[in-house]
């Protein structure tokens, strides 16, 4: 119990220092959300391309968690399009804000990035999962445990498995049985999970590693490319 508990506070603790010291506490209403450059403009880029960002959510609640978007360009389309699932307007929005824009003041992560025909073919199943998602009425988003951004994301990612891409284990929500199952595949399809209503749960796979959700809090190993999974800090080892 104790080891637990130093898991579980410690990396919390320094994720909220982190928080304080740095420049996400200003006010919310005049925090930054211009383009971070992450993106080359589209008319320099004909290429199709898909993206997956995520960055830390909106005050305080950056200290535990992030939000993540996905971002799809058809091949010589001339703006990019971007898909949030938020808490507040239309369940799910469309270019409501820059396509690779800070989120409130935090600087966006690339979590899956694919360019050119490997992109021309996922986009259209990612257009349709968006199409497709249920959880999309007035009243259904839900900051904990779900179904919130990362819930939605990790829906669509699960459509295009080719991605090979996890969220972080900051990504609150991820874990919430967006299809109503409580076993299946991960969104990668290189593993499989389990989910008590996005409130416990446990993921096993190449892309995963070994996750255990405790009430959101996710723990774990990443095998593939070393690293430990913390709450509050998020993925710690190897980015490559």
């Amino acid at each position: 119990m104790i080891i637990f508990l130093v898991l579980l506070i410690a990396p919390i603790t320094m994720s909220a220092v982190k928080y304080l010291l740095g420049d996400r506490s200003v006010d919310w209403q005049m925090a930054d959300r211009s383009s971070a450059g992450l993106l080359p403009a589209p008319q320099e880029h004909p290429e199709a391309v898909v993206r997956v960002y995520a960055a830390r959510t909106v005050r305080w609640r950056g200290i535990f968690a992030v939000h993540s978007w996905i971002v799809v360009k058809e091949r010589g389309a001339t703006r990019y399009t971007r898909y949030d699932y938020t808490a507040w307007g239309e369940p799910i929005r469309i270019n409501g804000f820059a396509a690779d824009g800070r989120w409130f003041g935090g600087t966006p992560e690339t979590i899956a990035a694919t360019d050119g025909e490997t992109a021309e073919r996922m986009i259209p199943r990612i257009r349709a999962a968006v199409e497709g998602y249920e959880l999309r009425s007035w009243g259904d988003y839900r900051a904990w445990p779900g179904p919130n951004s990362n819930t939605f994301v990790t829906a669509v990612m699960a459509a295009v498995p080719e991605l090979q891409a996890t969220l972080p284990p900051t990504a609150i929500g991820k874990d919430f049985p967006y299809n109503g199952d409580m076993f299946g595949p991960t969104a990668s399809g290189t593993g499989v999970r389990l989910t008590l209503g996005g409130y416990l749960g446990l993921a096993i796979g190449w892309i995963e590693g070994i996750e255990v959700n405790f009430f959101g809090a996710v723990f774990g190993v990443d095998l593939r490319r070393p690293a430990v999974k913390l709450p509050g800090l998020g993925r710690v080892g190897f980015s490559v």
